[in-house]
């Protein structure tokens, strides 16, 4: 069996391990600098002019994305409301719509929901109607709120929020 063949000097072979090692820790701090120069926002004053224009300490605008602008609160007399009783008391939709039109509501709807088995109170939302819907809870002490899924326009009778009156 043939060896390799066996060098008279040695080779320094951990000394140019440690010096390879600085080099790369080296480039590695340079990256990340230069990174961080790029990632961090200036916040250094302008150039001077001949005329000081008053300097201003507000944020910059950031313009990764812009929220729609969020619109005013409708007005309760603009809003209507279709209640179903899911909780199969008996009543329950009727006494609830006659207290949201002593609120102002334009038009509360009582109805049956296609189950009385429902253990908590919801109210749901039209797209569009999410703060209304929040408001609407809020006076009805109901902690769950979303958006409307899973019924036609047609369901709805006009109406933008619904609630489903539960067993609590």
């Amino acid at each position: 069996m043939e060896h390799a063949p066996r060098l008279d000097r040695p080779v320094p072979w951990r000394g140019l391990t440690a010096i390879l090692a600085v080099v790369a820790t080296a480039e590695l701090l340079g990256l990340l600098a230069l990174a961080g120069v790029h990632l961090v926002p200036s916040h250094s004053a302008p150039a001077a002019t001949k005329t000081k224009a008053p300097v201003s300490h507000a944020r910059p605008a950031v313009h990764a994305f812009r929220l729609a602008p969020a619109h005013p609160l409708r007005p309760r007399s603009a809003v209507s409301v279709l209640v179903l009783n899911g909780n199969g008391v008996s009543g329950a939709a009727g006494a609830a719509a006659s207290r949201l039109l002593a609120r102002g509501y334009r038009r509360a709807t009582a109805t049956d929901a296609p189950n009385h088995d429902y253990a908590r109170s919801l109210v749901l939302f039209a797209p569009g109607w999410q703060r209304e819907g929040q408001r609407l809870a809020r006076e009805l002490h109901i902690g769950i709120v979303g958006a409307l899924d899973g019924m036609k326009r047609s369901q709805l009778r006009g109406s933008q929020l619904v609630v489903i009156l539960g067993s609590s």
